[in-house]
């Protein structure tokens, strides 16, 4: 039973320092100022005329 604690205790650290790791990763490429245009672009399709 002390591998199955030992092995929760790291996945449940570890886990998430994973998550808010790759939560950090989105919210920065979706601030990135040079992804402004593209997100702005896209922002824009429903309202196009085609």
């Amino acid at each position: 039973m002390e591998t199955y604690s030992t092995f929760a205790a790291f996945a449940q650290t570890w886990g998430l320092v994973y998550f808010v790791a790759i939560f950090l990763g989105i919210v920065a490429y979706a601030l990135w100022p040079t992804n402004r245009a593209r997100f702005d672009d896209a922002a824009n399709i429903p309202f196009r005329e085609d």
